[in-house]
């Protein structure tokens, strides 16, 4: 039962009596937090094969979402659509199967050799427009920025229970950028 997480932190918590919640979250929990986990072990022990094998992981993970986004409104009207993804998803992380090194190599893989001039083109534009984004809204940025940072010392001052709020001197109020 070490696949869906039990014994990971060393104690003797089963996973047959840890509830997965609804069957629709239950591929959640397991196409994520023992991959995280994972991924966070082979990094700290910086073992290369299992690095290798978790980046596939993630890329056909990641692939099965994008697919999944466009397609799930649909499917989730199937019966046992919930329990086939989770299967699919213990599949992916499975030693003995090697699901998603099966899936890399004869799909993923194949298909973004074949599509990758016109990928980089598509995510070269979008880079690009981005950084014109950026660049031309860098005062409302800004703004946003220090707006952030005040609600997060609000928020921080009121967990904390202060009589009232610590003001630093230097900073000011927020205040709206210029108008143009």
């Amino acid at each position: 039962m070490a696949l869906l997480g039990a014994n990971i932190a060393g104690d003797d918590y089963a996973c047959s009596s840890a509830p997965l919640g609804p069957m629709s979250y239950s591929g959640l929990h397991v196409g994520t937090v023992l991959p995280v986990y994972s991924t966070f072990k082979s990094i700290e022990r910086k073992d290369h094969n299992e690095q290798q094998k978790w980046l596939i992981y993630w890329t056909a993970y990641g692939s099965f979402s994008l697919v999944e986004v466009f397609s799930d409104k649909i499917l989730s009207w199937l019966p046992l659509y919930y329990h086939f993804k989770f299967a699919f998803l213990v599949w992916l992380q499975l030693p003995t199967s090697e699901g998603a090194n099966q899936l890399y190599v004869n799909h993923i893989r194949p298909f973004f050799l074949r599509h990758q001039q016109r990928f980089d083109q598509i995510l070269g534009c979008a880079h690009h427009e981005i950084e014109k984004l950026v660049s031309a809204h860098q005062t409302e940025i800004q703004f946003l920025r220090s707006a952030i940072v005040k609600i997060a010392g609000s928020v921080d001052h009121f967990l904390r229970g202060d009589d009232r709020p610590r003001r630093p001197q230097n900073q000011r109020a927020i205040q709206a950028p210029p108008r143009k």
